[in-house]
């Protein structure tokens, strides 16, 4: 006899029809409605929820870990009665050696404990209850320290810059490099400085080094999980040569500041009493240095033992000790330099004592 089947009906009870055997055959079946020999019915459970799978946000993107890492995600899901739960790796089945599975009533764990770059991939988790199915996909990246840059070389020296070039690593550890980072150090005392950071180009120029020293350069590479952790070191070391510098004086037109005598304080005239000493004052200007001379009506009184003449920083002062009745006059001071000459007056009367 034919078997006759029914398929599962997505929502309310499911019955499923079970084929005939020959046991069956034997076995006398009544019922009020059939023959001896046709198919019993047998109720099914009712899906009293559907497959559904409850994605945690943060697994929604790549999930980022570091070699060594462990790896242990809950993913949560619904279904009543249990749904059948199975992970896969890029579509094959998992190793069980390295990844363990626990499957509970309402969530799923994927668990790997020291997690390493072959684990990376596409996770796909399946929730499967009678003919329905719920899905979720992981993507998981484990990454590493990159490698380091290759054949640095110190390309040119001029001045006090020098310019580098370099490589990208062999290996990138699995993930996007971030840039790289240069650093130099002084061959006298070996302390290395970093001078650029996340540096994107494999050529690079560093300036502002110190003139009379050394220096040797090395460059790491760096990705999300850090620095290479060795960077090569330039063969060569850049020596910064002190240039030779000629100073050169710039031209200039030297003034002249020759000036011919020009009195800027006059002789004044003055009234002395007899026997009290009197003095007369004026002032010059002149470059060269000018020649004084005091006169007394006109007549030359240099050497005169009477008279103290002194000239200090173009002040001319004349000093008449004790005069008497026959000192006063017209007193006449000259200012002589090779640019020319200038006197000035002054009349001194000498009144007895009252």
């Amino acid at each position: 006899m034919e078997a006759a089947t029914v398929q599962e009906v997505a929502l309310g009870p499911m019955l499923k029809v079970k084929e005939a055997s020959p046991t069956d055959a034997e076995e006398p079946q009544t019922s009020p409605q059939q023959g001896a020999r046709s198919p019993i019915p047998q109720l099914l459970a009712p899906l009293e929820e559907h497959p559904k799978i409850w994605l945690p946000r943060a697994l929604k993107q790549t999930y980022i870990r570091k070699v060594g890492d462990t790896v242990n995600l809950l993913v949560p899901f619904q279904g009543k009665p249990k749904p059948r739960a199975t992970w896969t790796h890029n579509g094959c089945a998992l190793d069980a050696s390295r990844v363990s599975v626990r499957n509970g009533e309402r969530d799923s764990i994927l668990f790997i404990r020291e997690a390493q770059r072959a684990d990376s991939g596409c996770y796909q988790l399946s929730v499967q209850l009678g003919g329905l199915e719920a899905t979720a996909t992981i993507d998981i990246l484990v990454i590493e320290r990159p490698g380091p840059p290759q054949s640095i070389k110190l390309v040119d020296v001029w001045g006090s810059s020098a310019t580098l070039e370099w490589t990208p690593p062999q290996d990138t550890g699995n993930a996007a490099l971030l840039g790289y980072t240069v650093q130099k150090a002084d061959t006298k005392s070996g302390l290395w400085f970093t001078v650029l950071e996340r540096y994107h180009r494999t050529k690079c120029i560093i300036s502002n080094l110190i003139v009379g020293n050394s220096y040797a350069f090395r460059v790491f590479a760096e990705n999300q999980c850090g620095l290479s952790e060795t960077a090569p070191i330039t063969a060569d070391v850049a020596h910064i040569q002190k240039a030779a510098t000629v100073y050169k004086t710039k031209g200039f037109a030297q003034r002249d500041f020759s000036e011919a005598p020009k009195f800027t304080q006059p002789l004044a005239n003055c009234t002395t009493v007899t026997g009290y000493d009197t003095q007369l004052f004026c002032c010059v200007r002149a470059t060269p240095k000018p020649k004084i001379t005091w006169l007394k009506n006109k007549m030359d009184i240099q050497g005169n033992p009477k008279y103290r003449a002194l000239t200090h920083l173009g002040i001319c002062s004349l000093e008449i000790r004790k005069p008497g009745p026959f000192d006063g006059g017209i007193y006449t001071c000259k200012a002589v330099n090779p640019l020319g000459e200038a006197s000035v007056d002054c009349r001194v009367d000498v009144i007895a004592p009252l």
